[in-house]
């Protein structure tokens, strides 16, 4: 019997004990809706009498595998994943506003994005289960990462992806020798027939907000921003958000954190959406959920119904977080000048963060003397399509100095 963590359902409450695959609380799974949020989703509990005594330092040391839900962690791929760099970032509008800012590269991760963490904890549960196939839908971010680390483990990946999802990253998931199934569909198709082809084939699933796990490996995020900043509380946290499983993962580990008695407070919360795919944000605390058709270019965090709305919303309204909408022009905007000015490229969905940033910066209400974080979540290199409207590459020179000065004084101001 599993005695370290337990499930509970984030919707009635339930517990569930954590023996074998679990993916929802069946009860509550089986009330689900069309056209509404899936119900049921559950989170993992952790067994008190384990975490008595628990430190910051303990947790350091043993690689966060206390609040984890798998025995060893020589289970874990070897691949280098999580310990990102934080990087403090001074410029114009820390300057002028009187605030710090750190920025948490997660692109830095073995497949490049933010993702690795949730699917290395998941191959980790595999492994220990002796299992060697593992599906996941995803636009592009999580079926790379999936396909990475299971190339990594010696196990099996199958990626159902939308079609029209950036070639960068299908090129990844065929590159790390996984088998990638183009669905003629939006990522909403794609799950579903991913959850369809698991129940047929006897498969272990990734997807986020059905497998619990993935919560587990996002929620690392927060331990080490929570180390890096000298076991320090963040003010304000700026997260992009499409499915809502990210945001839930860094209310989960600082949450867990307060809990175990380490912390005694939570940081602010800010979730930021594309104006074109604002679902989650626009159904907070409303009686009955509507949608609309998502259309942003920020295709990792482009989602018609957020599938990890409910814990996502119940996260955002228990701790008093914040929630933004960006444009399109808004997201290119900051992942350019995010990219002139710092040297960080990022891909659009991250790049919401930074817009979200800004337009806090603007209104003021960052404030003086408050430590802001953000989450840079993909690499731009993931998705180079999407920046191509702000670019244009100069026509080719004859070689000689007179056409390159030529150049130089109609494209730069080096002269």
């Amino acid at each position: 019997m599993n005695s370290k963590f337990s499930y509970q359902c984030n919707d009635c409450g339930r517990e569930i004990p954590g023996e074998g695959i679990v993916y929802l609380c069946s009860e509550c799974a089986g009330r689900q809706k069309a056209g509404q949020p899936p119900a049921g989703i559950l989170k993992v509990i952790y067994n008190p009498l384990l975490l008595r005594g628990l430190t910051f330092k303990k947790l350091e040391e043993n690689r966060f595998i206390d609040l984890l839900p798998f025995n060893d962690t020589r289970s874990l791929p070897f691949l280098r994943t999580g310990n990102t760099p934080l990087y403090r970032i001074s410029g114009r509008e820390t300057a002028i506003r009187g605030h710090e800012l750190f920025i948490k590269d997660d692109s830095q991760n073995p497949t490049f994005s933010f993702k690795d963490r949730a699917s290395a904890v998941v191959s980790a549960f595999a492994k220990e289960q002796e299992i060697s196939t593992i599906v996941a839908a995803s636009t592009g971010n999580a079926g790379s990462s999936l396909a990475g680390m299971c190339a990594a483990q010696g196990q099996k990946a199958v990626i159902f992806a939308p079609a029209s999802a950036p070639a960068a990253k299908l090129t990844q998931i065929l590159m790390y020798g996984a088998v990638l199934v183009p669905v003629n569909g939006n990522y909403d198709i794609a799950f579903d027939l991913s959850i369809e082809a698991t129940k047929h084939f006897g498969w272990y699933n990734r997807n986020t907000a059905y497998n619990p796990l993935t919560i587990e490996g996002k929620k690392t995020a927060a331990f080490e921003i929570y180390s890096q900043l000298g076991h320090r509380i963040p003010d304000r946290i700026f997260v992009p958000v499409g499915d809502g499983v990210i945001i839930s993962g860094i209310y989960k580990g600082f949450e867990d954190m307060l809990k175990s008695g380490i912390t005694d407070s939570m940081p602010e919360i800010v979730a930021v959406q594309a104006e074109g795919s604002s679902n989650l944000v626009d159904n907070i605390g409303k009686k009955e959920f509507n949608y609309t058709p998502s259309s942003t270019l920020a295709d990792s965090i482009s989602v018609d119904i957020p599938r990890n709305f409910r814990m996502a919303e119940k996260y955002l309204l228990q701790y008093k977080g914040k929630t933004l909408k960006v444009s399109d022009w808004q997201i290119l905007e900051a992942s350019r000048q995010l990219a002139a000015q710092t040297g960080l490229f990022a891909e659009p969905a991250a790049a919401a963060a930074y817009a979200g940033y800004l337009l806090t910066c603007a209104t003021g209400i960052t404030g003086k003397g408050s430590i802001n974080v953000l989450l840079l979540t993909g690499s731009g290199l993931k998705d180079l399509k999407s920046v191509q409207p702000l670019l244009h590459i100069p026509e080719a020179v004859s070689p000689d100095i007179h056409s390159v000065t030529s150049l130089l004084k109609e494209n730069t101001d080096l002269l």
